[in-house]
Parts: structure tokens; C-alpha cells; sequence
């Protein structure tokens, strides 16, 4: 009997033994090879120190979904690939309106998908820093109700969060050790308004720390909590653009459906742009800021990031709401083109453009705009005088030094201990090889800057007089958009709080995406879809990065 008894322990534990290891998929590896080779790299920015997160389990981040994920097999997603690899919300909405696909089984696609990718040494982007332990009851919720009345719904939608926006059940960390304990919060306000549209929220993208506003030099896309993200075009070799660059990442790499960047100056741009999605930074005011770690209440945004135009849309569409507790809030005037069909048959000829004579030494630039041109739009050439943006930084680090502590007061965790960015400061110096690797610097120009809000406001109408003098041509030309690469003009769209539109255009001979921004007047979102949506059917660039199809 002892002896049965004994061999039932033995095999018990063998079967349990075996149960725990199954459930590892993630594990360290030695990257000093990787990092020597870095140190080649021809941009600096590119010369990690580290890549692998020192802070994150990601063994513990999966662990609710172990049970489920334990029976959904490779021919599962293998089967389940062609119906949602690359393609659109109206698509999506439709295989499972025909039954052919579920709001669960599309979750758990994208579970075993990111799984897949991140826990391969040779292929993870380091993009992911939260997922949502409720995410596949909340689908099966959205299975036993109706499906979605309209195939332009975000309903059942799996969407991906920049790790600076707040949730109820996840923490908001900004990437960034001193937030770690940012876990119970409210919903942000637009997070309230995506749930409102049936939207399910996966997870959270790791992000440029402090949304780029934190170290000087330091590689796009690092965060002390997830690490350095890496691009898929080409991982280690191209920059993923920051600071939504987990946002970009995830998108490109199709481990969600769409996800919600931010932009004070190009950190929705760049990263959409260098990860060939779509990325639109709305003008201010549009969407609400509320329950978002902020730099700039003068400049900040969130905006919708997806694999193209139409799915943009209706990911703005469910956003919108006016915010009474954002003074920047317009949307109670703002209109979006509900009919999505008139987006769809939207072309480019009639339209009028403005052209940037300087960036038609660019080839693919100066292609494109011949394409365009073909189809039957109008093309002026533009030479604006070039911008100056005096009192830019000190804008951001007043403002910073003023808005981070309101959040920190009304929007986060009273767990957190932190209250200002110089306290900030103080807390990292504790361990700075884990907390500030590259050190703090434009955190410490903030606590160093005592310039007044008098003179603040005094800077701020002077960029603002100065983007808008240097985007008068839209205005005084009639122009449907100013075309312009990548985040080349952020900084002048961003002080004259004017809405971009980044559009996949091609790919330099090194396989880097390389992007077309419009650039359009306040409150020009709808018209910006829809020249945006005219160029994509025209070019149809748009490819899926090489060893994550």
C-alpha cells in the first residue's frame, strides 16, 4: 500500500512537473551577442545596452489564459490565419456574422500569436507589457449577444493600449518603474468610450519611457518596465519611431486588430511611419486626454493606429465623445462621416495638394506625388519659409512640470508614492542601472527649468503663430492636404494643432517602410480619411513584415 502510495506521489509530481513546464513558454537568453553587434550600428540611438526586460514575467502574463491556449492547437491558428491576418474590421465583422470566425476564437488567435512571436528569442519585439486577464470571458460575452449590427463596429474588436492610458484592471506604467504600482485606476475616458462601442481591450504596448520625454539620445522605444522594442522590417537593424512604439509594432506584426497611440510631437507619426500602419494624431481637443500620463496639456492627443485607412475610422469613430473635464475638448462640434461607404468612394481626382519643394529630392517621395498627380489631382509646389519653433522644449517642461503632478494627484493610484518629476528624479537615482540606464536628462531639465507661466503663455502663441504661418498655404491655396514624409513637419503640425494622417507610401531598397503624412487644417479628420483612403487604394503598398506573416 506505502509502495502504490508512494509511486502515485512520484507520478503526481512528475504530471505536475510537466504541467508547470508546459506553461513556460518565455525565457531569458543571453543577448551579449546581439548587443555587441548593435554597437556597429551606424545611428547611436541604435546602440543598446540592454533589449530584455529586466522588470516583466511575461511566463506571468500568460497565466490566465494557460487552460484555453493549452487546446488551442497550431492547426487552429493556422486555419484561422487566412480569415484574419491583414484584414480589415469590416472583413472580420463579417466572417463572424457568417459564423465562419468568433470574438473568442479572434482573441485567442491573437493570444497564441503574440505567444508565438515574443517568446522566440530570434523574432520577439519586446511590444507587449500587459494583457487583460478578462479578455476571453468578455468575448465569449460579445459570442452570446448579438454580433455586430454594423460591419463598421469596433464591437468584439480586440484593441491594443499604449501603457500610458489608464485601465481598471491593468496597470498604467508609462513604461517606467516609479509607476509600477499605477494599478487601480479608472478607465481614461476614451478607454470608457471604446467599451461603450463593444470594443475589447487585450492588453497594454510597451512605449518610449515617459512617452519620450525622459533621456536624451536614448533609443526610441526603451522602457525600463518592457524593455527595448524592436522593429519587424528589420529587428535591430531600423528604429521602431517612438514613442507609441509598441503601438506601431503591434499593428505591423498583426497581434491586434488595431492600437491607440499618443502624440505630443510625432509619437504617432514616426512609429507609424517606421512600422508602414496607419497613425492619425487628431487635432487637440478631439479626443479626450483624461486618465492619460501626459507631457503636453497643450499638445497631447491620442490617436487611432491600424493597418488601414477605413479601419482608422471607425477606431476614431469610437473615441469620440466631448469630455467635460478636458478644457481642450471640441468634439461636441466635431463630426466624423458616419457613412463610411462615401470614404470608400472617395479618389483623389479634383483634390488639390500641396507639395513640399524640398522633399522632392526624395525619390520615393517625388514618385509618389507623381502617382497622385496621374490620378488626377492637382498638385501646387510649396516653399514655406522654414519654422522656428523658439521656447519648443521649455513649452514641453513647463507644462510637464504642472501636468504630471495633477495627474499623479486626480488619475492614478494613491499607491503611488511619487507626486512630482522631481521626485521622480529622486526615486530612480535609487537604482539607476535598472531605472535610468541612459540616464534622465530632459526629466532633470524639467525640474531645472523656472521659467513662468507668463512667459510660458508668451511662447505658446508664438509656435502656435509660427506652425500656422508655415502651414498657411492650406488655408490660403485651399488645399485638401500639405504632403509631407514620415513626421518630418510633427513638430509644426503638433504647435499649430494641426491633424496628420500617416499612410503607408513604400520601402527604401534596405526593406525600412517610408510613409506619406497629409497634414490638414483643424477639424479636416473626416477629409484627411478620405484623401487618405484614395491614396491607399491607389498604391496598395502596404506588406507584411518579412517572418511574421
Amino acid at each position: 500500500m506505502k509502495k502504490a502510495l508512494l509511486l502515485f506521489g512520484i507520478s503526481f509530481l512528475i504530471l505536475s512537473c510537466k504541467e508547470e513546464s508546459q506553461e513556460k513558454f518565455f525565457a531569458k537568453y543571453d543577448e551579449t551577442a546581439e548587443l555587441a553587434e548593435n554597437q556597429k550600428h551606424q545611428n547611436n540611438r541604435m546602440k543598446f545596452k540592454l533589449i530584455q526586460s529586466k522588470y516583466l514575467d511575461m511566463n506571468e502574463i500568460f497565466k490566465p489564459f494557460n487552460k484555453e491556449l493549452s487546446s488551442f492547437t497550431e492547426t487552429d491558428y493556422n486555419t484561422l490565419k487566412p480569415l484574419i491576418l491583414e484584414q480589415d474590421i469590416p472583413t472580420l465583422q463579417t466572417h463572424i456574422n457568417k459564423g465562419n470566425l468568433s470574438y473568442e476564437k479572434l482573441v485567442l488567435f491573437y493570444l497564441y500569436r503574440i505567444r508565438k512571436f515574443e517568446s522566440d528569442t530570434t523574432k520577439s519585439l519586446n511590444s507587449i507589457i500587459a494583457l487583460n486577464p478578462n479578455i476571453l470571458k468578455e468575448a465569449r460575452k460579445k459570442d452570446q449577444e448579438k454580433a455586430a449590427k454594423s460591419k463598421y463596429s469596433l464591437y468584439g474588436m480586440p484593441i491594443l493600449l499604449k501603457d500610458n492610458i489608464n485601465t481598471n484592471n491593468m496597470a498604467t506604467t508609462a513604461g517606467a518603474i516609479a509607476l509600477a504600482e499605477n494599478k487601480n485606476t479608472n478607465d481614461a475616458f476614451i478607454v470608457s468610450k471604446l467599451k461603450e462601442n463593444g470594443a475589447l481591450i487585450l492588453g497594454k504596448v510597451n512605449l518610449s519611457e515617459w512617452a519620450y520625454f525622459f533621456c536624451s539620445g536614448c533609443p526610441l522605444g526603451y522602457s525600463a518596465i518592457g524593455g527595448q522594442t524592436l522593429n519587424p522590417y528589420g529587428r535591430r537593424l531600423f528604429e521602431t519611431g517612438g514613442s507609441s512604439a509598441g503601438s506601431g509594432v503591434v499593428v505591423a506584426a498583426n497581434f491586434a486588430v488595431a492600437a491607440v497611440g499618443t502624440e505630443t510631437s510625432g509619437s504617432i507619426t514616426s512609429p507609424s511611419s517606421q512600422n508602414s500602419v496607419v497613425g492619425l494624431k487628431p487635432t487637440i481637443g478631439v479626443l479626450s486626454r483624461t486618465g492619460i500620463v501626459p507631457i503636453s496639456s497643450t499638445l497631447d492627443t491620442p490617436g487611432p493606429m491600424t493597418k488601414n485607412v477605413i479601419d482608422n475610422a471607425i477606431f476614431l469613430q469610437a473615441m469620440l465623445g466631448y469630455d467635460q473635464q478636458d478644457e481642450a475638448s471640441t468634439t461636441k462640434n466635431f463630426t466624423l462621416e458616419k457613412s463610411y461607404d462615401q470614404i470608400e468612394k472617395t479618389l483623389l481626382e479634383g483634390k488639390r495638394f500641396g507639395v513640399l519643394k524640398g522633399l522632392l529630392s526624395d525619390s520615393i517621395y517625388k514618385n509618389t506625388i507623381e502617382k497622385i498627380r496621374n490620378a488626377g489631382a492637382e498638385i501646387i509646389e510649396i516653399n514655406p519659409e522654414r519654422a522656428s519653433l523658439p521656447g519648443f522644449l521649455t513649452l514641453l517642461n513647463i507644462d510637464m512640470k504642472h501636468d504630471l503632478p495633477k495627474y499623479l494627484k486626480q488619475e492614478a493610484d494613491k499607491n503611488v508614492k511619487v507626486t512630482s518629476v522631481k521626485d521622480v528624479t529622486v526615486f530612480n537615482r535609487k537604482d539607476s542601472v535598472l531605472r535610468f540606464p541612459y540616464g534622465q536628462q530632459l526629466f532633470e531639465g524639467i525640474v531645472n527649468d523656472t521659467t513662468s507661466l507668463t512667459t510660458l503663455a508668451t511662447i505658446k502663441k508664438q509656435l502656435q503663430s509660427n506652425g500656422k504661418k508655415y502651414l498657411q498655404d492650406l488655408d490660403d491655396k485651399k488645399l485638401d492636404a500639405i504632403l509631407s514624409i514620415n513626421n518630418y513637419h510633427s513638430g509644426v503640425a503638433a504647435v499649430a494643432q494641426y491633424p496628420t494622417l500617416t499612410v503607408p507610401m513604400s520601402y527604401k531598397e534596405s526593406g525600412e517602410p517610408i510613409s506619406l503624412t497629409f497634414i490638414g487644417l483643424p477639424l479636416s479628420e473626416s477629409n484627411l480619411l478620405k484623401v487618405g483612403y484614395a491614396f491607399e487604394q491607389l498604391t496598395k503598398v502596404r506588406k507584411m513584415p518579412k517572418g511574421y506573416e
